[in-house]
């Protein structure tokens, strides 16, 4: 496997966000006054795209699946649950299931962290600014959440 596989990995779980788009909806939605920019969001995606796909391929080389089959297992579903959040938060329009799924997408970047750096260093490391982004994404999300949350009472019940 080379760098292309692990760069088409990253290239489908960001192609979700093709399919389920902000539009309108969230365009009316409150959000906090700390929020980023629209444009900032693209770029800063491609570049964590680019690391998570380097970072896997990095550990693939060590040892292949045989020797890091969890590891990269484990990185495979932080990958899934990436693609996921956009269902959830554009698609659905259920910011409160995606804050459930992007703390569960936190959860398993912290563990491919911490499975990639005894098997490779620099593959952990770049991970790292991926980690802290859906830190802050997750704390969007929950104040999107929070500050729409009458909405979402009338629009569930």
């Amino acid at each position: 496997m080379d760098l292309l596989f692990f760069m088409l990995a990253s290239a489908a779980a960001a192609s979700t966000g093709m399919f389920f788009r902000p539009g309108a909806w969230y365009r009316d939605l409150a959000k906090p006054p700390w929020r980023p920019p629209d444009w900032l969001f693209g770029p800063a995606w491609l570049v964590l795209y680019i690391c998570i796909a380097i970072s896997g391929w990095l550990v693939w080389r060590q040892w292949g699946a045989d020797g890091v089959g969890l590891a990269l297992a484990v990185f495979a579903v932080q990958l899934v649950l990436n693609a996921l959040w956009s269902a959830f938060f554009f698609g659905l329009r259920r910011p409160d299931l995606a804050f459930i799924e992007v703390i569960c997408l936190w959860l398993s970047i912290i563990a491919t962290i911490v499975l990639f750096h005894p098997i490779d260093e620099v593959a952990a490391y770049l991970l790292i600014p991926y980690a802290c982004w859906v830190t802050f994404a997750s704390a969007l999300n929950f104040s999107i959440w929070r500050l729409n949350a009458e909405r979402w009472s009338r629009s569930v019940s």
